[in-house]
This record gives C-alpha cells, sequence and structure tokens, in this order.
C-alpha cells in the first residue's frame, strides 16, 4: 500500500450515506494504515465501519475499501486494504451510459442520446450542431430514484459522417461539490459491477 498511498495525496472518503462524503489528504503512511486529514468534520464516519476510498496516483484510479481505526476530530488512521482495484488511467472513471435525453439552453431544447459518462463530463449524438460556446442543463437519470441535474459545456463536436448528425464531448459544471461526488460514486460501482459480470 506504500506505494499506492502517500504523503499529501488527495483522498475522495464515501460512507455508507453519501451524503456525508468527505475528502482529505493523507498525512502518513505506515505498514499496516495511514493518517487522512479530512477537510470537513468527520460526520456520518465511524470506527470500524467501511467505506469507500477513490484516490488519483501515477498508475489511475485508486479504489479500495477500508474502515477508520481511530477517529480524532478530523484525523483518521485509516487501516492498511486487504486488496485494491485500478478503475482507469483516466481522472474520472468514464462508464458507457446509454439514454436519450433533452439538453435545454435559452428556452431552446436538443435532443441528444449519450453515448458514456464520468464525473468529468459525457459524450452524446445528436442531430443538432450546438452552439460550443454555449453553457446547456441537462438531467441524468442515475437510477429509479436519483436523477442529477447538471450544466454542460461542450469541449469538442465532431461531424458524423458515416450516419449523419454530430458527436459532442464535453464537461460538466456543478453547483455543489456533492453533485460531483454522487456521479463519481454512481461511474465508479457501476464500473465494477461491469467488470465483475
Amino acid at each position: 500500500m506504500r506505494e499506492l498511498v502517500v504523503e499529501n495525496q488527495k483522498v475522495l472518503l464515501i460512507p455508507q450515506n453519501f451524503k456525508f462524503a468527505n475528502r482529505g489528504i493523507v498525512s502518513s503512511v505506515r505498514a499496516g494504515d495511514f493518517t487522512l486529514e479530512l477537510d470537513y468534520e468527520p460526520d456520518g464516519i465511524l470506527e470500524n465501519t467501511y467505506c469507500e476510498f477513490y484516490t488519483q496516483t501515477s498508475h489511475g484510479k485508486l479504489y479500495f475499501d477500508s474502515y477508520a481505526k481511530k477517529i480524532d476530530g478530523k484525523t483518521l488512521i485509516i487501516a492498511s486494504p486487504a486488496k485494491h482495484k485500478f478503475l482507469q488511467r483516466r481522472q474520472y472513471t468514464r462508464i458507457k451510459y446509454i439514454h436519450d435525453l433533452t439538453l435545454s439552453c435559452e428556452g431552446q431544447t436538443f435532443d441528444i442520446s449519450t453515448l458514456d459518462v464520468s464525473a468529468g463530463g459525457m459524450k452524446f449524438k445528436t442531430d443538432n450542431n450546438l452552439n460550443i460556446e454555449a453553457t446547456f442543463d441537462v438531467a441524468l437519470p442515475l437510477d429509479s430514484d436519483t436523477v442529477l441535474n447538471c450544466k454542460f459545456q461542450p469541449i469538442r463536436i465532431e461531424k458524423n459522417t458515416e450516419n449523419g448528425g454530430y458527436v459532442v464531448s464535453g464537461q460538466f459544471v456543478y453547483g455543489s461539490n456533492q453533485d460531483k461526488m454522487i456521479l463519481t460514486q454512481f461511474c465508479a460501482k457501476r464500473s465494477v459491477e461491469i467488470k465483475n459480470k
């Protein structure tokens, strides 16, 4: 674990109730555990109760389950996990995400068919030549109960010469860090589920 978690590394910690998601910086690493200094009070995080951890390493996005052996204010001693997974090399876990959705901007709506999504952004097909300078509203259904409302900014628009229309890639702009954490967790979980099929 020492090669994977290092001092000054940023870590996202998500307990069972993701509303208490937190982040922090690794302050020291030992053979059996590491110390994590949280940005916020550890509400909803209990000793000896498993949480999900995500961090970016030089090998890719690292995911593991572990627990706090000790909680002292915002300082947590985290047990080294028995196993870990690299989700992928890009900054955010990207998953296949096939939905027919609607973008809206200044009273206009545009039909899109999504191809993939990550916490960073999404890629989709559309018959509309979108304004690359615009910011669009979009609602992403994550499951039967959860819809995430985001702002989307196109970065690249390519003409689809084979089937007509356009393929658009772009980034999300979030109103809150919690929305970003929710989408990060959704994509990471779906990625693990897909790999385990």
